[in-house]
């Protein structure tokens, strides 16, 4: 109701002002007493005109008055407001930034390169207006703090379980959960600045390049080495498996020796890369 009611003041002052104008031109002995007012008419149209703004779709319009926070306007539209009144344009859209590589000693020690996609969206304007000095900025240098704290945080890869049987976090082997890890450690940092954290994701990770080829013979020889594992391990169950049946259906009895050479043949076997060579044991 205040904006129709201002609205229709400001074009009554200019329809007076304009029939005064007219008043003036037709008339030469009215043009001493309507002046000062003719002068002073159309500065206060032009001052109240100067009120109007528009506020486009996810966009915000923080308004301040003689230093004071008055304000924020968020809903898109025609408005008026005090023409003293300061006005700054904040953008509400969702936006990505895509972080520098960063190279960081890992958990183990290991130097790796890092950047990440982090979407944000500012969600308190009075904030991002009076508690930063640059938003934008603010967000660019702590993404990068966050990123090589990440970094250090976690080893490149691990290997085993946690005391809770899970696999041990690590930046390559559980990204979810690094995922996570970042964006909440952003928006702990960004929530000052009235930033609202939607997503962070590592865009890019790899070892650095002094150390890239070294790391890549170490994670061939711990593959071989989990794969070794499991054949062991798989093949120690199956001669104790084919032990215990030989003896519980009688099949054959087996001494101390007997076993002994049994089980050395059957590892040999199952745990061999190339084909094991049978051996006919023809007896004296």
């Amino acid at each position: 109701m205040a904006f129709i009611v201002l609205g229709l003041a400001t074009v009554a002052l200019l329809f007076v002002g304009w029939q005064l104008l007219g008043t003036l031109l037709t008339s030469a002995a009215a043009t001493i007493g309507l002046a000062p007012l003719l002068i002073l008419l159309f500065p206060l149209a032009g001052v109240l005109l100067r009120g109007f703004f528009v506020v486009a779709p996810n966009q915000a319009v923080v308004l301040t008055l003689f230093g004071k926070y008055i304000g924020t306007v968020r809903q898109n539209g025609y408005f008026w407001a005090n023409p003293f009144a300061g006005r700054q344009d904040i953008s509400l859209r969702i936006r990505n930034f895509q972080s520098e590589r960063v190279k960081v000693n890992d958990a183990a020690g290991n130097p790796v390169e890092i950047a990440a996609v982090i979407v944000w969206r500012v969600v308190d304007t009075a904030r991002a207006s009076f508690d930063v000095e640059n938003y934008n900025s603010f967000v660019d240098i702590q993404s990068e703090t966050a990123l090589r704290h990440l970094g250090t945080a976690f080893a490149y890869e691990a290997y085993g379980t946690d005391e809770h049987g899970e696999p041990v976090v690590s930046l390559r082997g559980r990204p979810d959960e690094v995922a996570q890890y970042l964006r909440e450690d952003l928006q702990a940092r960004l929530a000052l600045a009235g930033v609202e954290v939607l997503d962070a994701r590592i865009s890019h990770l790899a070892y650095a390049p002094e150390i890239a080829s070294a790391m890549l013979q170490r994670q061939q020889a711990e593959a071989v080495l989990q794969a070794r594992q499991v054949i062991v391990e798989g093949a120690v169950g199956m001669v104790q498996m084919a032990i215990e049946r030989l003896e519980r259906d009688g099949v054959v009895e087996l001494n101390t020796e007997n076993r002994a050479e049994l089980v050395n043949n059957l590892l040999v076997v199952l745990t061999s890369e190339r084909g094991a060579q049978p051996t006919l044991n023809s007896g004296r």
